[in-house]
């Protein structure tokens, strides 16, 4: 039995066949450059975000935080936290650690609303990365522990 071939479906499908290998063509063309130009976009939204909750960070620790260790970290009736000893020790997420559980049988209570303070996990995080941004130029404070020295 012979079959019926339509001229007009055959043209329409070799055109769409074309056009798919020439999209298939353009993204092996496009995948590569995407992948070279990619990371530095990425890296620049993040140093982005960094700076951004750093912003948020420095308010809510001046509002929060300075009253007791300083405006500039340097301790006033609680620890120094500008100080190259002690941010050595410490990294960014256990400094958010303390802030949001506390240190039980000192003066340093949480300031988690899930603990019953009055900051949000996001607004720790970000004094944390204010203060984690002191790191590079912390002086050096071997006497961080004592108040207000």
């Amino acid at each position: 039995m012979p079959e019926h071939v339509d001229p007009d479906l055959e043209a329409s499908t070799r055109k769409w066949m074309q056009a798919g290998v020439v999209l298939m063509v353009l993204f092996a063309v496009a995948f590569p450059l995407y992948r070279f130009y990619e990371p530095e976009a990425r890296a620049a939204a993040r140093e982005q975000q960094v700076a951004d909750l750093q912003a948020e960070g420095q308010n809510v620790y001046l509002d929060s935080c300075s009253s007791c260790h300083g405006s500039q970290g340097q301790g006033v009736d609680a620890p120094a936290l500008n100080s190259s000893q002690f941010l050595s020790d410490v990294t960014q997420g256990q400094i958010a650690s303390i802030a949001a559980h506390g240190i039980p049988g000192s003066e340093m209570s949480a300031w988690s609303v899930d603990y019953g303070g009055p900051l949000t996990l996001e607004q720790i995080d970000a004094a944390a990365s204010y203060i984690e941004s002191w790191r590079p130029d912390a002086p050096d404070r071997p006497d961080w522990r004592t108040p207000g020295e």
